[in-house]
C-alpha cells in the first residue's frame, strides 16, 4: 500500500510535513507547475497526470489523501481509475468547489501586475506552527499567483456532485469544524452520497486542519488505513 498526499491550490508538498514525518512510507508530491512543469487547467487533467505519476513508479494499492484541490483530484481519480486505489482521503474538500468571484478577481489582478502588493494569505496560516507557515508562504510565492489562480479556476469548474454515489472505493472525509472555505456540510453531503464513506470532523480546525491539528488528523488516517 502506498499513501500519497496531494496539496491544495497553489500549495506544496512541504505542507504535509506532519504527515510524512508520521507515515514513514508515505509521499507528498508537488503537482505540475508548482513550480516545475506545466500547470493542468482542470481537475480531470490533474488526475490523469497523477495516474501517470503513479504508474511510472509502479505503485499499487494506492491511498490518495488530498487537501481541497487535492481532495477533488482524489475524488476524480476514484471516479476515473478506481482499479488503482485502496482508498481515498479528502481533507477540507467536496464534490463541488465553487470559488467566490472576488477571490478570482484578486488573483487576476496579482497576475496582471506583479508589482502591485496583494495579500493572498490573510489569516489562513494563523493556527499553523510559525516555522511551517513560513515554509508554506515561501513556497506559495515560488509557485506564483498564476498557479494559485489556475488551481482555483479548476476548483471552480469542478462538480461531481451527481457522480458521488458511483464511487466504489473506501472514502474517509476529514474537515475542521471551523472551516469556512469548505465547510463541514460539504463533507456531510459526500458521506451521505458515497456508500460506506465515513467522516471525521476535527474541533477547532480550519481549512488547513491537517497542519493545525496533526495528531488528530494522523489518528484518523491511521484508523482508516487499518480498516482497509
Amino acid at each position: 500500500m502506498k499513501l500519497i498526499f496531494i496539496h491544495g491550490s497553489g500549495g506544496c508538498c512541504e505542507s504535509w510535513q506532519y504527515q510524512t514525518d508520521h507515515f514513514k512510507n508515505s509521499e507528498a508530491i508537488n503537482l505540475p507547475g508548482h513550480p516545475d512543469g506545466d500547470l493542468c487547467p482542470s481537475i480531470k487533467e490533474y488526475a490523469t497526470w497523477l495516474r501517470t505519476y503513479i504508474h511510472d513508479r509502479g505503485y499499487t494499492d494506492v491511498v490518495i489523501a488530498g487537501h481541497s484541490l487535492g481532495g477533488a483530484i482524489a475524488l476524480q481519480y476514484a471516479l476515473d481509475y478506481p482499479e488503482d486505489l485502496a482508498g481515498i482521503i479528502t481533507i477540507g474538500s467536496g464534490g463541488r468547489l465553487k470559488v467566490h468571484p472576488d477571490v478570482l478577481k484578486l488573483l487576476e489582478t496579482a497576475v496582471a501586475d506583479p508589482s502591485r502588493p496583494v495579500d493572498l494569505n490573510g489569516n489562513t496560516y494563523d493556527l499553523i506552527d510559525p516555522a511551517l507557515a513560513t515554509v508554506i508562504k515561501k513556497r506559495a510565492l515560488e509557485n506564483t499567483p498564476a498557479a494559485f489562480l489556475n488551481d482555483l479556476k479548476a476548483c471552480n469548474a469542478f462538480d461531481v456532485m451527481e457522480a458521488l454515489s458511483t464511487i466504489t472505493v473506501p472514502v474517509l472525509a476529514i474537515v475542521g469544524d471551523q472551516d469556512i472555505m469548505t465547510p463541514p456540510k460539504y463533507t456531510r453531503f459526500m458521506v451521505e452520497k458515497i456508500i460506506g464513506a465515513r467522516s471525521v470532523i476535527i474541533p477547532g480546525g480550519t481549512h488547513f486542519v491537517f497542519a493545525e491539528k496533526p495528531a488528530e488528523v494522523n489518528q484518523a488516517i491511521e484508523g482508516f488505513i487499518r480498516s482497509l
